[in-house]
Parts: structure tokens; sequence; C-alpha cells
């Protein structure tokens, strides 16, 4: 998920399933809505997910960085490259504070994703009941506005 990926394509994750990306459109339907607000939540799943993986990976490679400095150290080498694997040990420490503060964003927005889908089907999923059960077709949104 590392690439940008423009809407209505298909992304495809490392498990092997495909999730289709929403298209941004003008389709603002009840079941259309839902849809993609469900897509949204779960697309921020799969990030989260991912970001969760690589967080665990960036700590575990910060912590075997600076073993490896402590064993250049030990074995009296050269102190450049000492002072390089302490310098790359603390910038994987950095960006994995980073990383968690990503993480933590993609799952509060994909709590928020699922909230605002709850909130929209209770306001709107009895209307839409209505609307789709009817044989006679109804006035667009907007009709009466005139």
């Amino acid at each position: 998920m590392s690439d940008v990926v423009p809407p209505g394509y298909r992304i495809d994750d490392p498990t092997g399933s495909t999730n289709a990306v929403a298209p941004m459109d003008g389709d603002n339907r009840y079941k259309a809505v839902q849809h993609k607000l469900k897509a949204l939540g779960t697309a921020m799943d799969l990030a989260s997910n991912e970001l969760e993986a690589l967080l665990s990976g960036m700590r575990s490679n910060a912590q075997r960085s600076e073993g490896l400095a402590v064993d250049i150290a030990n074995a009296e080498l050269d102190r450049t490259f000492i002072e390089m694997t302490n310098q790359v040990s603390v910038a994987l420490g950095g960006a994995t504070v980073e990383v968690k503060t990503l993480y933590a964003m993609a799952q509060e927005f994909s709590g928020l994703a699922y909230a605002t889908r709850r909130s929209h089907a209770r306001l709107y999923e009895g209307l839409d009941d209505i609307r789709s059960s009817r044989r006679e077709r109804t006035p667009k949104p907007g009709f009466f506005a005139h």
C-alpha cells in the first residue's frame, strides 16, 4: 500500500486478496455511500496491519543495529563504523516513533469511518427502505429545492 492508487483502481495486498478501492464519483445513494465507507474502513484496517508489521520490523532492526555497534566496538574496529552504526540505530528509533504515530492515526481513522457508517445508517436507512420499496419513481434529491 505504499504506492499512490487512483480512485477506482484495485490494490493487491501481500496476503493475496484484492481490496477494491471505492471510486470517488458522484454516486451518493444510500447503499453506495455505505459501500464507500465500508471500503474506507477496510482499507484503513489493512493499512493499520501493515504499519504494525513495519513498526515491529523497524524496532527489531534498531535493536539489531545497536547490538552490531556494540559488537563492532568490542572487535576494536575503526570508530567511524561504530558511529555510523549508532546513527542508523538512532535514525531507526526516530522513524519508529513516527510510524507509531501514523499507526495510531490509521486506527483512529478506521474507527471514525466505521462510526460514520453507523451514523449514516441510523439516519438514512429508514428513508432508503421506504424509497427502495416503492414501485413508483421518486424525485431526485434537490427536486423540491427550486
